[in-house]
């Protein structure tokens, strides 16, 4: 009778295992390995697993218990069926990824990974898909329509962020979505170890958010973040090495002016037909009825149309379409032990876009301005951002250049590196690449052509004026809200304010010379500063522009100071009439709002040169509230152990009744990071809960 129990119960077990197998994947539901998440008071996952499909598998798991309904949504979205899921309002959404072929190329993308990808990426769906069978009432029901999530969501959701918002947005970016990051020598350290600063900015909603976690498998032992839903660590160090993504000015994107007639376009002389494809879209209703809507797709040899009229068309071409491999690459560089290893994975091109700031435990640090660059016929990099005749294929570029090709920098005398969205020419100072070494079409060609200026000469004054930096010096400037921009305006500000010599003007000009220049939350003056600022023109401020010969330190001075004066006093009237004087701190006008939270901000937008950036809009009431900005923070110090602290500004969770949303948004208020654990005893020592595959 035992053995007729028992024997029944493993004939249940294996029909279990075979049904969940069928619903999830070909990855087994049960590790064949012992993995392990530890969850620390923060609400990081510190994953063990004693083989790589085990870690992939369990950090599907994570993510889902952190962000389970973003990712759901984000997946159904690049589906291109969120309207058919969720409503109209998501229509355009679909339209836009539809049309960018985002589903159809996600199925060719997965047919062309390794049988070792396919595999890892099948964990990571097993484990997306288990967390949701087992925890069902922990994902809103409207989401679970997304259910089972595929292999082929993963890689569509990898290319609407890379590749169709970062590199071709479908909305409109602001100009502070960049980020900061520092590599520091031993010859420039006070510890003789390497340096590494990471500090993306972006906005703090949606794909944008970005997920800390602590990845251990064979051979690998990476700790870092990644934007929620893809299933490797983007910025990320080890025991080696670790290295920062900013966003580069590269020209990832091309578009195309075509001649029409007939409904054809015009390519060498020759009219040719265009692709058309068919879709339908399928939209719910608020009854639960569904309508459907035609979508027409064209395309042409250039890639799609995105506008069309009667006698032209718009087309598209983007880079990297062709390479599928970027998830084989991030776990690539996440194992790397040292700088070679990590340039023969990034030289694969997979990544299409993004500065990297790379530093190791060896003591060398390299720049490098990564992505995919087309072979153009000829062209500046300003040439390149307009619309390109398509009439001929001598524009119409189909190979990129070798990594060999690309700028790129190690261990300068300088002794430091340094990247705020610029181009790479200003990656130290003073300047060791040169951009007559390159084509003209690969980047801008000076450091007035920095997206903000300012930021950017901020960062290069505090790396040159300390002769050697500690890891808590590091993290100290990270949070240097001094506004370079006051530097330039300022003082020619005050005595134009005096010279004015009304009530209000001399008023405005005894707060601004009180004012430390800086935006802390308990600063007085920013707020006139900034929305003077904000006020003026920008294309008649400077008296003197940028000059090469002066690069950190122009463009300068006033060039209408009357015009200025009477901005200025409009300002403070503004400043007045809101808040009863025209001093109030900058707290109490910049507010820090995410989640249940509302704190007094400190930072401020990149281009009034703060390199604590905050990015800010008005609420509606006369006060700013922040967007989005700093989001990730890590200092690393690659000693031995190596030191490091981090900061989610957001929080590791967006679930409803997290306790991990808004709570690290007070240590960012007063400038603070949190000590990274990664060993076992720290781990276990802050440990939250625990989970078992």
């Amino acid at each position: 009778m035992l053995f007729l129990k028992r024997r029944f119960f493993l004939i249940l077990l294996l029909i279990c295992s075979l049904t969940l197998t069928l619903f999830f994947g070909t990855s087994s539901v049960i590790s064949k390995s012992p993995t392990e998440i530890l969850w620390d008071t923060w609400g990081v996952p510190h994953i063990f697993a004693r083989d790589t499909e085990g870690m992939f598998k369990a950090f599907g798991y994570a993510q889902m218990q952190s962000h389970g309904d973003l990712i759901l949504q984000l997946y159904g979205q690049a589906r291109g069926q969120a309207a058919e899921y969720w409503g109209e309002e998501y229509l355009e959404s679909d339209r836009y990824i539809r049309r960018m072929g985002i589903p159809d190329r996600a199925q060719v993308w997965y047919e062309e990974q390794s049988p070792e990808i396919k595999q890892y990426l099948e964990a990571f769906t097993t484990g997306i898909n288990l967390y949701v069978l087992e925890h069902p009432e922990a994902v809103q029901d409207k989401f679970k329509v997304v259910l089972p999530v595929t292999e082929r969501d993963i890689l569509a959701h990898l290319q609407r962020v890379i590749h169709f918002n970062f590199l071709v947005s479908d909305r409109e970016i602001s100009t502070w979505q960049g980020s900061n990051a520092w590599a520091i020598a031993p010859s420039h350290s006070e510890s003789g170890n390497a340096l590494l600063l990471a500090n993306p900015h972006l906005l703090w909603q949606d794909f944008y958010l970005l997920y800390e976690a602590h990845l251990n498998a064979p051979n690998m032992n990476a700790y870092g973040a990644t934007l929620v839903g893809m299933p490797a660590l983007v910025i990320a160090f080890n025991d080696n090495l670790g290295w920062s993504l900013t966003v580069n000015p590269i020209q990832g994107k091309t578009f195309y002016d075509l001649t029409l007639a007939d409904n054809q376009y015009r390519l060498d002389g020759v009219m040719r037909p265009f692709q058309i494809e068919q879709q339908t879209i399928k939209i719910k209703q608020d009854d639960g009825s569904f309508k459907e809507e035609e979508l027409n797709i064209w395309r042409s040899r250039h890639g799609v149309i995105i506008k069309k009229e009667a006698k032209s068309a718009i087309a598209l071409r983007v880079t990297g379409l062709e390479h599928p491999h970027l998830v084989e690459q991030f776990l690539s560089m996440a194992k790397a032990t040292n700088l070679d290893e990590f340039e023969t994975s990034i030289s694969q091109l997979q990544l299409p876009m993004f500065n990297i700031l790379y530093a190791d435990k060896a003591g060398q640090i390299a720049y490098i301005f990564n992505g995919l660059v087309p072979i153009r016929e000829r062209g500046t990099w300003q040439d390149w951002s307009k619309l390109i005749s398509g009439d001929t294929t001598n524009t119409l570029w189909t190979q990129y250049h070798p990594y060999e090709d690309l700028p790129r920098l190690v261990n300068p005398e300088t002794g430091w590196l340094q990247n705020t969205n610029d181009p790479p020419w200003s990656s130290t100072f003073p300047e060791q690449l040169d951009p007559q070494d390159y084509p003209a079409y690969i980047a801008p060609q000076s450091l007035a052509e920095s997206p903000d200026l300012f930021r950017t000469q901020r960062s290069l004054k505090m790396l040159l004026e300390e002769e050697k930096m500690s890891l808590d010096e590091m993290i100290e400037a990270k949070f240097s809200s001094r506004l370079e921009l006051s530097d330039r305006l300022l003082d020619e500000l005050i005595v134009a304010a005096k010279i004015r010599n009304t009530p209000l003007s001399l008023e405005a000009a005894k707060v601004l010379s009180n004012w430390d220049r800086e935006a802390t939350a308990n600063s007085k003056g920013a707020a006139l500063f900034g929305l003077w600022r904000f006020s003026m023109n920008s294309k008649n401020l400077f008296a003197t522009p940028w000059n090469a010969a002066d690069a950190l330190n122009t463009p300068k001075g006033l060039k209408d100071a009357e015009n200025a004066i009477d901005v200025l006093e409009n300002a403070a009237a503004q400043l007045q009439l809101l808040y009863g004087k025209i001093d109030p701190n900058w707290g109490d006008a910049v507010r820090l709002r995410y989640g249940d939270e509302d704190l007094p901000a400190s930072g401020a937008p990149g281009q009034l040169g703060s390199f604590q950036v905050l990015g800010i809009a008005p609420d509606g009431s006369g006060k700013f509230q922040s967007l989005g900005g700093d989001t990730y923070i890590a200092a690393i110090e690659f000693s031995e152990p190596i030191r490091a602290k981090v900061l989610n500004v957001c929080g590791n969770s967006t679930q409803p009744n997290s306790p991990h949303i808004t709570d690290q948004l007070e240590k960012y208020t007063r400038g603070q990071l949190r000590p990274v654990w990664r060993t076992l005893p720290e781990i276990k020592q802050h440990l939250e809960s625990r989970k078992v595959f």
